[in-house]
């Protein structure tokens, strides 16, 4: 089967942006396999759309724009499947953290925020987008925004933070 040359630039671009690509999905979803098949679909669109997109700098960019706007689909199809509860769980502390378990311990609870919440924040400090961007995104205001992201941080800092 022969290929043609966009068909190779294409391949090439996925070789060598898909890692990065993967932890960008894996950051809005919190489930390596959902962001395997978030990542699938934003390619998919990514791939369709080839010979439209005339900026091959801003690839990385409409394929995490694809993302967010898949996820945010797909958040709008479900139900609420969480409900709140009277008692908040117990969490447990972890002494004496080195280097790599803080990385981990970031990524669990990032994992445990909510979906909106956690979009926020990977929007905000792992794509550096503004708040306005981010509204725009995610279909909110601005003082939602501001209001979600520093909701979040409080969550993940007192994740993070060993009880004294």
């Amino acid at each position: 089967m022969q290929t043609t040359s966009w068909e190779d630039e294409f391949r090439e671009y996925v070789l060598a942006r898909g890692p990065a690509l993967l932890r960008a999905a894996n950051q809005l979803t919190g489930h390596p396999l959902d962001a395997e098949d978030l990542l699938q679909n934003a390619l998919t669109k990514t791939y369709l759309a080839w010979d439209r997109i005339e900026d091959r700098g801003a690839l990385d960019g409409y394929v995490r724009r694809a993302m967010v706007n898949i996820n945010i689909s797909q958040w709008r199809r479900r139900k609420l499947e969480e409900y709140p509860a009277a008692d908040l769980p117990e969490t447990t502390t972890h002494e004496s953290v080195g280097g790599g378990e803080v990385h981990e311990q970031l990524e669990q609870a990032l994992e445990e925020l909510p979906e909106r919440m956690r979009a926020a924040i990977v929007l905000r400090y792992y794509e550096d987008m503004t708040e306005p961007e981010i509204a725009r995104t995610l279909g909110i205001s601005v003082g939602t925004v501001k209001s979600t992201v520093s909701r979040a941080m409080a969550k993940l800092r007192s994740a993070l933070l060993p009880s004294r």
